[in-house]
């Protein structure tokens, strides 16, 4: 999902439409792009079209969720995924690691038109998780001496005129006040449009390639949100510049680093910084893209788009298994020293709380006495896709997951509670399955 101010699935990888950055701070205003269901479907996505689809699609009983799977018997995970599909969703991957073991599934449909379910080890554009990748990276950099996380960007990054009291650490905490290049509210609450990000014209756009540097300018020639520090809002452009930053630094390319740093020590086989590529590796589920057209409502495969749009906000591709590793690894204390890891997990106050407060590159969320805090960081491209990472603070039990979007409508209003049942599920000691 895309991201404007939130962690998760667009409304546009629903089938309305966000771009992949989050979710915009809750406000009342007449045209709202993001609405607060549309912000909660979009769990760090993008802006959705106020068209919201209507209506709830049943699942097909014979896409139900394996009676049993990975050898464990786990109705509360089964009963929180089949949710999913009753509401509208074509497929579900999902990973659950905890003191019980291991849990996986593939639930649903791995394309229209077919039935074979997803695969559990099936590759997926992850939107804005990415950042958490890229978060880490520059605090890797951080640890090392090379990078201030209180210096001035520009220092780093002269060729854009920065603002100098522009911080990394406010680029990592979208604390910066630099517009977000998918589009964002100013601060009377209008929409103010940017590259093409939701809708048709993200459809029409979707091969299009940008170079990193073109979202940056672009962004820059926007007034500024608010002055450096003052306040929060989530912008993709953040991690754009924060992923500049490291190859300005590294000399070499963030694909490389990452690679160097975190998949290669990690046996990440699966995640991959795309490029300019369009096709996700095999094995993979497809998302859709439902959208209307001359008031004829249509539906289009795109599994196939270019994540150059989002370079460094949401450009990655990956497996539920790898973010297992992943998210496992950072909370557990082996990728980063325990300093940096306790000011990763720094929530700023402002931040939107609707997925927890956002620190440097995740969030943080109190689910209660029964469940403990969770870490998490969700996401999705501009549409089709919806990305899901979760973990206790030590890294020993995590959810991660892929959502795909067929051709059903969806009633965004209710993906809050969908997510919230399969989180719980996952995190909470007591949980059992609701009727």
């Amino acid at each position: 999902m895309m991201e404007h101010g939130n962690h998760g699935f667009s409304a546009a990888a629903i089938g309305t439409m966000r771009r992949d950055g989050g979710a915009p701070r809750r406000r009342h205003t007449v045209f709202r792009p993001v609405t607060v269901t549309a912000l909660a479907a979009a769990l760090l996505t993008g802006v959705a079209t106020p068209a919201a689809a209507s209506g709830v699609a049943a699942a097909d009983s014979s896409q139900a969720v394996p009676r049993a799977a990975a050898g464990q018997d786990r109705p509360e995970l089964q009963k929180a995924v089949q949710a999913f599909l009753d509401a509208g969703f074509l497929g579900v991957q999902v990973r659950v690691n905890d003191e019980r073991g291991e849990w996986a599934a593939g639930a649903g449909r791995r394309k229209l038109g077919a039935s074979a379910k997803p695969p559990t080890n099936g590759h997926f554009w992850v939107g804005s998780v990415t950042k958490t990748f890229v978060a880490t990276v520059v605090l890797q950099l951080v640890a090392e001496g090379e990078i201030g996380l209180d210096d001035p960007v520009a220092g780093y990054l002269p060729e854009f005129g920065l603002d100098r009291r522009i911080k990394v650490r406010m680029l990592l905490q979208h604390t910066s006040g630099v517009f977000n290049h998918t589009g964002d509210l100013d601060p009377d609450g209008t929409w103010v449009p940017g590259l093409p990000a939701t809708g048709k014209e993200w459809l029409d756009n979707r091969f299009r390639s940008y170079r990193p540097q073109e979202l940056v300018r672009f962004a820059l020639s926007k007034p500024v949100k608010f002055a450096p520090g003052t306040d929060w809002s989530y912008s993709n452009t953040n991690y754009t510049l924060a992923r500049l930053l490291v190859e300005k630094v590294t000399g070499r390319s963030f694909d490389a680093e990452l690679k160097r740093r975190i998949a290669r020590p990690l046996g990440l086989k699966g995640t991959v910084v795309p490029g300019n590529r369009t096709q996700l590796p095999a094995p993979y589920a497809h998302g859709y893209f439902r959208y209307q057209d001359a008031g004829q409502w249509k539906v289009a495969d795109v599994s196939r788009q270019n994540p150059s749009l989002l370079a460094g906000a949401g450009d990655m591709i990956s497996t539920t298994k790898d973010l297992q590793a992943f998210f496992s690894a950072l909370n557990g204390g082996k990728l980063l020293p325990a300093k940096l890891l306790a000011e990763m997990r720094e929530p700023h106050p402002k931040s939107d709380p609707l997925y927890g407060r956002y620190g440097l590159g995740l969030f943080v969320k109190d689910l209660g006495p029964a469940c403990g805090t969770v870490l998490n960081h969700n996401g999705s491209p501009p549409a089709g896709y919806g990305a899901l990472m979760y973990s206790s603070p030590d890294g020993a039990r995590t959810l991660t997951a892929s959502l795909t979007v067929g051709d059903a409508a969806f009633d965004l209003a209710t993906y809050p509670k969908l997510l919230d049942g399969l989180v719980k599920a996952a995190f909470c000691a007591d949980a059992k399955p609701t009727e």
